[in-house]
């Protein structure tokens, strides 16, 4: 975990990789879950046995469920103090570059793009997050996430 005393420390850091998360293992249960959650039922999340016999070898991940696991990754990579709230502020650019089988662990990459005042002395922060898959040298998402922090 890589701790901020304020946002003015991160100013300096656009440009550089700031930060790693911690690994998260992503479970058939979390899988199952999410496909309940969403609707998303389709046979390559869900269904073990077909998808044993399909083009991954194995159930694999929504994008969407490995999309959701970024506020956990900057959770366990980024501390900013003399902050009272963090928001999600949205997404400019998201792509899903390899799967994500049942049992894999995840762990994220945070680039720091940009920071930018915004209203009531916040700063918007733009980050490129990867996210990488143990075992694999092909990310499994490449996301551009903008996060809102307020002091």
């Amino acid at each position: 975990m890589r701790t901020f005393e304020s946002l003015a420390e991160l100013v300096p850091l656009v440009g550089q990789q700031v930060a790693t998360s911690d690994w998260i293992a992503v479970t058939q249960k979390q899988i199952d879950l999410f496909a309940e959650a969403t609707g998303d039922h389709q046979w390559i999340h869900i269904d073990q046995e077909r998808a044993a016999a399909g083009p991954f070898g194995a159930t694999i991940a929504h994008g969407f469920l490995t999309l959701s696991l970024l506020p956990k990754f900057f959770e366990t990579a980024i501390e900013v103090r003399n902050t009272r709230m963090g928001v999600n502020y949205g997404l400019n650019r998201v792509r899903f570059t390899a799967p994500v089988p049942a049992g894999s662990r995840l762990r994220a990459q945070m680039k720091l793009l940009a920071c930018e005042p915004v209203a009531n002395d916040g700063m918007q922060l733009t980050w490129q997050v990867t996210v990488e898959r143990e075992g694999s040298d092909k990310p499994v998402c490449v996301a551009e996430s903008l996060t809102r922090r307020y002091p």
